[in-house]
């Protein structure tokens, strides 16, 4: 976990004002370095929790996608699909899980081609483990309540339609 700074003011709020000064008011410019300085500190968070089981916060979302499949497998192009990220980024995660025992590999009976990627029965027992950690942390959003969570997820929601990671449907809004 990062060292805290301990600074006696706010250097994103510095930074801000020093902006404004120069180039005129932008506040995008304090919400994504905020945005940036969060991701930071919450990775590192969870890194801290995550690396005694030999994960790292990817690997560990990898080995929750595959609770969550009925069968406890998928394709790797589905799991790179439903995190999020690029195939190569898939395989290196998945190769690291499969090295520490945590998830094994047979072809696509679908796709003969393709490859799946199954939980192990220890894969199983790691990611109880580690998820009943970092619950008890928040995630590093102990800071927060419930409500402030919900705020910040519906905040960034736009963000996410607007790259185009789903389409937002009426029925979702109703939500």
């Amino acid at each position: 976990m990062a060292k805290p700074l301990s600074l006696d003011f706010d250097p994103i709020a510095r930074a801000d004002e020093l902006w404004t000064r120069r180039w005129g008011q932008v506040p995008s410019m304090a919400a994504i370095t905020s945005v940036m300085r969060a991701h930071q500190i919450l990775l590192g968070r969870v890194d801290a929790v995550v690396k005694p089981y030999g994960l790292t916060f990817a690997r560990y979302e990898a080995l929750v996608l595959l609770t969550f499949s009925r069968t406890g497998e998928l394709s790797l192009s589905k799991i790179g699909e439903r995190l999020m990220v690029h195939p190569t980024s898939v395989t290196n995660t998945v190769d690291r899980l499969e090295k520490a025992g945590l998830v094994s590999r047979r072809p696509n009976p679908l796709d003969g081609r393709g490859v799946l990627a199954a939980i192990t029965v220890r894969g199983r027992e790691v990611v109880e483990l580690a998820t009943r950690e970092l619950m008890a942390i928040e995630f590093g959003l102990e800071s927060y309540d419930e409500e402030q969570c919900r705020q910040v997820f519906e905040l960034l929601r736009p963000l996410r339609v607007a790259a185009g990671d789903f389409a937002e449907t009426p029925a979702e809004d109703d939500r």
